[in-house]
């Protein structure tokens, strides 16, 4: 090959190089372009949103005058609420209701992973609550435990409850009462996410194992389980986050009461935003709430995956 030939193969790669990267930067750019709208909206709705709250944390606002710095003094006045106190205990015992949630979606997971004739009509009947809104729900199950509804009476008939009252009106039954809401709510989503992870586990490895002599519960406890590890750390933890969130429930329910026996943190949150219009307190209540959300989604991550936190 000649000197002239190897100047004109250079130049050729040196072309299609350079039209190859205006392929690639155009390409780039399209993408932005669809992924744009998206990220206006989440700047605008999220990211603004948390930078704001921090700062507002360390401000006295009541949206009537111009935030005042305060620096720590929201964060002190916060820890020394027992009020808060209270909330974030009610929040804790919230997280009660995770690992059941969990056992129920995983055993019902089981249960519409096979292949039955009308089974898609079970998927859909466990998943309805989940896309009803919690309005309606509120105002359904409030009627039920209302005093002489079909929870009370059915508890009575079972020997579990003595005395005719409101479930929602009773300090000691309140917060359970609103416990099994969340988790007859929020099973069938986590019921989906675990029949995913069911369908993505090869079904080779359970055949294997029965042919090896395996029972069906060595199945579930030596294949199944392990399997479905990935989706448990997954569901745990924003099942974790959302207890210790909780809101919505305690919101259309109960309002906090009664007695303050099913206020949590973030309504604590609420009240001081919206009621008392401290928002630079809320904003530090809020910060603390999600600290805490944070540590706990870390020691679920480290005690789902048996204490390794490599991937």
């Amino acid at each position: 090959m000649t000197s002239t030939s190897r100047r004109l193969s250079r130049r050729e790669q040196h072309q299609q190089g350079a039209a190859g990267a205006k392929v690639t930067v155009r390409n780039t750019l399209i993408a932005y372009a669809f992924m744009l709208p998206f990220l206006i909206l989440l700047v605008l709705f999220h990211t603004w949103p948390v930078i704001f709250g921090t700062y507002l944390a360390f401000t006295d606002y009541n949206i009537i005058s111009p935030p005042k710095w305060v620096g720590l003094a929201n964060f002190h006045e916060v820890f020394a609420d027992e009020q808060f106190w209270a909330g974030l205990r009610n929040s804790l015992k919230y997280i009660l209701v995770v690992p059941v949630i969990q056992v129920i979606s995983i055993l019902l997971a089981l249960l519409v992973n096979r292949p039955l004739r009308g089974i898609g009509f079970f998927r859909t009947a466990y998943y309805v609550p989940v896309v009803t809104s919690f309005s309606v729900v509120g105002l359904i199950w409030s009627w039920l435990y209302q005093q002489g509804g079909v929870v009370s009476s059915l508890l009575q008939g079972l020997g579990l409850m003595h005395g005719d009252h409101d479930l929602l009106n009773s300090p000691s039954t309140a917060l359970i009462a609103v416990m099994f809401v969340t988790l007859w709510k929020g099973v069938g989503y986590y019921m989906v996410l675990y029949l995913a992870g069911l369908q993505s586990m090869s079904p080779e490895l359970e055949e294997a194992a029965v042919i090896d002599g395996a029972t069906p519960a060595q199945v579930f406890w030596n294949v199944t389980l392990p399997g479905l590890r990935p989706t448990i750390l997954v569901c745990s933890l924003m099942s974790t986050i959302s207890a210790i969130k909780v809101f919505e429930e305690i919101y259309v329910m109960t309002q906090g009461g009664p007695a303050g026996s099913t206020y949590t943190a973030l309504f604590y949150t609420y009240s001081r935003a919206f009621v008392d219009f401290k928002y630079g307190l809320a904003a530090a209540a809020g910060i603390i709430v999600a600290f805490i959300s944070i540590g706990f989604g870390i020691l679920n991550f480290v005690l789902t995956r048996g204490g390794k936190t490599d991937a």
